[in-house]
Order: C-alpha cells, then structure tokens, then sequence
C-alpha cells in the first residue's frame, strides 16, 4: 500500500494515524493511506520551520533558483505521471490533471526566476548627506491552508513564492488529496531543499487549523477554501495582527449579449461551468444572457451539456469526471432541490448516476432570477443556471448584484460593452469571449468584495504578501 507521509523538519512521517486516500472514479480503489497528524506534530512542524528560517532568509538567490528550477523540471517531465494520480484522487479528468501539473511545474519554474529578480531601492533623502535605500525581506514562517480541487497548482502558487522570497513553510493540505502535496514534498527535498524550510502536514483541518492560525511563532498565513473558515482564519489573524491572505468563494457571472457568437458563447460558457466538475471558484455558475439571444442559447447549451459524457475521471472518453466525494455530491443534490423548490426550471441532469464513483449529471437550470439561492450560494458542483436579462445594462446589473467579485466574463462581438464591462465589472479577474475560469500562471489572481482579501496571489504581485519592505537611513 503507498503511504504519503507528513514531512516535518526533514523527515518523513506517517505519525500515529492514518486514513485511506480514496478515488472518488471507484470508490473500491484506495489509491494509498496518508498521515493524519496531531496538533503535538503540527507544532513540530512549526517549530522545524521556525530554526530553519533564519538562514534560509540569508541564503542567496542563485541557490533558491536552482532548488525551484529543479523542482518546476521535474514537475514538468513527470506530468502525465503526476496527472495521473491527479486524476485518480481528485477526479478531473486526465488532461485536466496533466495541464494543472504543468501549470504547478511552470509556477515552480516562473518563481526560480522571481528569486533572482528582487529588487529595491536606491534614493537620496530630503537631508543632505542621508542616503534611503528600500529592500525586501521575508515574512518569516508562512502557513499554508490548500484546498482540494487544485490539489498541485494551488500549492505550488503558494509555496514557490513563498521560498523564492526567502520564507519557510508549513503545508496544510485538504485530506482529500494527500498525494499531490506529498510529491511536491518528495521533489523539493529531492532538489536539496535544507531540511526543515518546507513541512508538509496532513490532517483533520478542525484539529490541526487553529494550532498553525494562532501560533505565535507563525507570521503570515496563506488560505484557499471556504468563506467562513476564512473568516474564522481572519479574525484570529487580526487578533494575532498576523498578516494574512485568504481566496475564498465565487458566484461568477457570464454575460452573454444578443449580438454574441452563439458558439463561442456555448463553448466558453460550457468550459466555465461544467469543466473540473464545476469544482473551480471560477466556475461560471450564473449565466446571464439578454432577452434576443436568450431562446436561441438556451436549447443551444441545454444540448451541449445533455451531450457531456460523465465517467471515470482517467478513462480518454470521460469529459466531466466525478464529484469529489460523498458529502460533496449529497450537497449539489441538495441544491438541485432547492432550486426546483424555488420555481427554477431543470432543463437537464441533475440526477446521481449509477456506477461506484460520486457521479453526478451536470445540471442546468433555466428561467431563474437573481435573488434565488441556487444563484446567491456557491454550489461548488456541476450546476449552472441561465438568468434573462433586458439588455447589457440589466445584465451588468444582474452580474454585479452578489456577495462575491471573483471572476466575471462577456460573450460579445462589440468593443463598446466590452471595454465597458472591463471597467463596470466588479470583479478581480475580467474575461472576454473566454471561460471564466482558466487564468494564466505569470499574472496576479485574486477577486473582490466576499471573494478574496489581502494581496494579490501568483505573478510579480505575490512579493506583496511574501516579503516585508525594510526602510534603512545612512549617513556616511
């Protein structure tokens, strides 16, 4: 049976605990048994981070990038492998998990270079004589809260920041996916990373959470997940006046004008919400689409997801695989309820399917409006709903009326509503003729309003969370 221990200050570690690694495509099939660790170990694990800072703080650039070029290289040339048990525990369908390897090996690789790339600041003082120089320096020790659904790209855009900027780290995956974090672990420490800089720590989040969000010896902690655990996360941080990052939910918005391309706007908003499963904080969940073209999209995208071939998650025929688990499944069921109870209109799926995964048949609903929960609350599954609006105005209006401010996108042939929607949206991330999901590695990600706070992740922007600016005066 493979293992996937905990990594605490170099060494590996199944601890006293363990719980089966289960593929959600066949719920016969323990892809391993990974480490459950106990509040006594994550504190291990911090105080492992916390003797291991100060000279990875000190250590130069040439040697973090050669440690993270490393590990993007190998990520790289081992992503069918890796896509592969991506696939097997997570259950995105196999190209999905080999293009989110690669994009975990680019992120790796991108960072290595950020490494070499930290800059500061030379002036003169308004004093005669004074000089002023502005430098980065690290955080210190960064805790690490990961999700499920990106199991290898989300830790990646945490972690390589974080160790190129001089940080050490201690990675508290999701349970669900705890071969993923565990190769990260293995191809860092296999890349001459000191012992001790990076800790991986699997476990029960409620358990082991609070240990790394309250300890003192923590300073920044970084989390992807839930809207209220990050405000739990918050609200200790702020108690702690600990720096702190946190991505969170989306309700994202797909306007799609009269005058759209009926295809493209099918294809993108096909992509947005139901690829991953619909499992994605970008996911288009609401579309929005204007009264002209309303009729034509809608038979249009209820055939185009009727169509959606549902199965195992590795299989080369499958386009959507399973729903992550049990729980996870019950809940999007659940929301299929809620939203026949309030007058929505299924237009297809919606039902468990038959076979030993959590598989679910995308859903799509129609005729709904704006105030029902199926389109205030983030479902986090394979369902979408269609929403008519009278023309752009009403549908910038629809798109902008929610708690969340992720990721928004347009479907239309004019430059007019589209530079316009690129202005008006209030949401972080804007796309045109594009799924509202899929961003690239190299630029900031991040949201507004409910959906994210603090500094931006990924690109040159992640120096704002993973650095501290140092103001030092001279006079010779």
């Amino acid at each position: 049976m493979t293992e996937f221990p905990n990594l605490i200050g170099g060494e590996w570690t199944m601890g006293t605990r363990s719980v089966p690694n289960i593929n959600p495509s066949d719920t016969n099939d323990t892809v391993g048994m990974a480490a459950s660790a106990t509040p006594a170990e994550m504190e291990a694990a911090i105080e492992a981070a916390v003797a291991a800072q100060v000279s990875w703080g000190k250590s130069n650039p040439q040697q973090r990038f050669d440690i993270l070029d490393a590990a993007g290289t190998e990520i790289l040339a081992r992503k069918e492998e890796l896509g592969d048990l991506l696939a097997r525990e997570e259950g995105k369908t196999l190209p999905e998990g080999i293009g989110e390897v690669a994009r975990a090996g680019q992120i790796f690789k991108f960072f290595a270079g950020e490494a070499l790339r930290i800059q500061g600041e030379s002036m003169d003082s308004v004093r005669p004589g004074v000089g002023v120089e502005i430098r980065r320096e690290p955080v210190g020790v960064v805790g690490m809260i990961t999700p499920w659904n990106f199991p290898i790209a989300i830790p990646a855009w945490k972690v390589a920041p974080a160790l190129a900027f001089g940080n050490s780290v201690v990675l508290k995956a999701a349970e669900l996916v705890p071969g993923c974090a565990w190769a990260i672990a293995d191809i860092l420490k296999r890349a001459g990373l000191p012992d001790g800089v990076f800790n991986l720590v699997n476990g029960r989040g409620s358990e082991i959470g609070p240990v790394m969000i309250d300890h003192p010896k923590v300073n920044a902690i970084s989390f992807t997940g839930s809207v209220s655990t990050g405000k739990t996360v918050a609200e200790v941080c702020a108690r702690n006046l600990k720096k702190v990052q946190l991505e969170m939910g989306g309700k994202n918005p797909m306007v799609v004008l009269d005058d759209a391309d009926l295809d493209v706007a099918v294809g993108a908003c096909l992509n947005g919400a139901f690829f991953s499963t619909g499992q994605r904080c970008t996911a288009s969940s609401r579309l929005i689409v204007t009264e002209g073209i309303y009729d034509d999209f809608v038979a249009a995208m209820t055939k185009a997801v009727s169509e959606l071939k549902v199965g195992d998650a590795r299989d080369s025929s499958t386009q959507i695989g399973p729903v992550v688990d049990e729980r996870q499944l019950v809940k999007d069921l659940e929301y299929v309820d809620i939203a026949k109870a309030e007058g929505a209109k299924l237009a297809c799926g919606g039902e468990k399917l038959d076979g030993n995964g959590h598989f679910m048949a995308p859903a799509l609903f129609v005729d709904t409006t704006n105030d029902m929960r199926i389109n205030t609350e983030e479902v986090f599954g394979p369902v979408a709903t269609v929403i008519k609006a009278k023309d752009y105005a009403d549908a910038l209006r629809l798109a902008n009326e929610t708690e969340f401010g992720l990721s928004a996108g347009i479907c239309t042939t004019s430059l007019k509503y589209a530079s316009d929607f690129k202005a008006n949206s209030k949401a972080g991330m804007v796309m045109v003729n594009l799924p509202t999901a899929g961003v690239d590695y190299h630029v900031p990600f991040g949201g507004t309003k409910g959906s994210s706070y603090g500094s931006r992740e990924q690109g040159r922007y992640a120096a704002e969370f993973y650095s501290v600016v140092k103001t030092s005066y001279t006079l010779p």
